[in-house]
């Protein structure tokens, strides 16, 4: 019945699609938290920096951002990310747009968790001499992260589901070989429930682990 799988290298599409759902999870963590500090800042700069960017990029189709890092960035103002082989080009290209396109997401779960602490504890952090960043780090991020680990894990969902999108820059993870497959055999439906099983046997452990992580380090108040 699956015949039609031999000569197509099925795991090392998904490892592909796992490559750039860890690498893009962890960028978009970090700029993520670094926009959410932004937004609740003193610096109005910034905040309106970071609000900006939320409320502009959350509104841009992802196919539009990955399509601008290699049209624009790539093949406009040849931006290659350190290399010269085109396929590394489009991985890493596709990389920095999933990380500008998700981060937005990040940033507004992380700072949902940041508006359920208590202020006062962040007054009495400020009364002990404790600066911003200090405050922030040591008092606010800690339960804010604790507080939202399903809000984050359903956009860690989201962007395994998102990845499917590099397809359309040429990265050779699943959605595009399954792209080819449908367009080599006459097998529609087997094709598309092997690769719907492959996304579910990825993103249904994720969102059953981090459920049970969320409940776990809840904050009790």
């Amino acid at each position: 019945m699956f015949d039609f799988l031999e000569g197509y290298d099925l795991w090392g599409a998904f490892w592909t699609t796992v490559q750039l759902t860890v690498l893009s999870a962890v960028g978009s963590l970090i700029w993520g938290t670094l926009l959410a500090a932004m937004r609740v800042g003193p610096v109005p700069l910034m905040r309106g920096f970071g609000t900006a960017y939320v409320n502009i990029v959350r509104n841009i189709p992802l196919t539009v951002i990955i399509l601008f890092t290699s049209l624009g960035l790539n093949q406009t103002f040849e931006v290659t990310l350190g290399s010269d082989q085109i396929a590394t080009t489009n991985f890493r290209l596709a990389v920095l747009g999933l990380i500008v396109y998700t981060s937005a997401f990040v940033c507004e779960a992380l700072r949902s968790g940041i508006n359920t602490v208590p202020v006062g504890q962040a007054e009495a952090a400020r009364a002990i001499g404790l600066n911003f960043t200090q405050v922030l780090t040591l008092v606010v991020l800690p339960q804010a992260f604790r507080s939202v680990v399903g809000p984050l894990a359903n956009v860690l969902i989201a962007l395994t589901k998102n990845t499917t999108v590099a397809a359309a820059i040429g990265v050779a993870e699943a959605a595009t070989l399954m792209k080819e497959m449908i367009e080599n055999e006459a097998q529609l439906v087997l094709i598309s429930a092997v690769f719907a099983f492959g996304f579910v046997c990825l993103t249904l452990p994720t969102g059953l682990i981090l459920g049970w992580v969320s409940k776990k380090v809840a904050v009790k108040r």
